[in-house]
């Protein structure tokens, strides 16, 4: 599957709406009989607020009701430091 991808600003006005193009994707593909994990793409992303977090947060519960993982690659430090303040970085990074 091809990576989704956040964008370059990703504010709380406009998470509900990333969120739902997301799983309205997700949903629309044949899953395979091996999971795969879904990507995400956040090496654009630069101007941000928590919501980006609770964006990551909403797909990776959706994956997980689909017996999916989520895989971020390209955290800028910033993100990574979000998350780790909210506790949520191990939920977002592969073990």
């Amino acid at each position: 599957m091809e990576a989704l991808k956040l964008p370059p600003t990703l504010m709380h006005e406009h998470a509900d709406a990333c969120l739902s193009q997301w799983v309205s994707q997700l949903q629309g593909k044949v899953r395979p009989v091996q999971p795969e994990p879904v990507l995400v793409d956040a090496s654009a992303l630069s101007v941000f607020d928590s919501s980006a977090l609770a964006v990551l947060l909403g797909l990776r519960r959706v994956a997980k009701a689909q017996g999916r993982s989520v895989l971020v690659e390209g955290m800028s430090d910033r993100l990574r430091e979000l998350a780790t303040l909210y506790g949520v970085l191990d939920l977002l990074e592969p073990a």
